[in-house]
């Protein structure tokens, strides 16, 4: 478990609990993220895009400046949010994109899910939140990048509503990914999109 001097988190969202994640909620976690990326992402599990969520404790617990965060209602953990410390790769990622946030100085926004059964409560949102705060709090990051799939119901107007576009994969000579990346405003204050460029 991280050693960090890190604050955690606990808020109150419509009886719901949003909160920094232990080692006890690591499988109701994993089987959320499990069902997000066969349910909505329609991936499955690819190793090499989802070994964080075989072993969340070791990406997100351990390190000092990533977090995982859940939504807890009556006891079952319906939702997620993480930070890592690490920008995106190129390839699969445009290489200005991967160079434009480098790891190290760029938190990730990633992981944010929610169980369809409990969408709709602001959970998303609030977790997007606590996770500035907390890459506020953490320090040494200049950038908040995150990156969606568009075909997921919802994902790329919510993503809208908070972030800046960066990178539409879709516009790109064949397509790209099909991936969307967006740029968060660094502030430990609810995310208001930033100005465009």
């Amino acid at each position: 478990m991280s050693t960090t001097t890190i604050a955690p988190v606990r808020a109150e969202v419509g009886g719901y609990v949003v909160r920094t994640a232990g080692p006890p909620d690591i499988g109701g976690a994993r089987a959320v993220m499990l069902d997000t990326v066969y349910r909505d992402l329609r991936s499955g599990y690819v190793p090499r895009w989802h070994a964080d969520i075989i072993d969340p404790e070791a990406a997100y617990l351990r390190p000092v400046r990533c977090t995982l965060l859940v939504a807890e209602r009556d006891g079952e953990i319906v939702a997620t949010g993480a930070v890592r410390d690490r920008g995106p790769q190129a390839p699969p990622n445009p290489r200005w994109v991967a160079d434009r946030f480098p790891s190290g100085t760029t938190a990730q926004l990633c992981r944010i899910y929610v169980a369809p059964e409990h969408r709709r409560h602001g959970l998303a949102r609030r977790m997007v939140r606590e996770l500035c705060g907390f890459v506020a709090r953490a320090g040494g990051y200049e950038a908040i990048y995150l990156h969606t799939d568009p075909a997921v119901p919802g994902a790329e107007p919510f993503w809208r509503s908070l972030a800046r576009e960066v990178c539409d994969e879709r516009a790109l000579p064949g397509g790209g990914q099909g991936i969307v990346h967006f740029e968060l405003p660094l502030s430990p204050e609810a995310p208001r999109p930033l100005p465009a460029k």
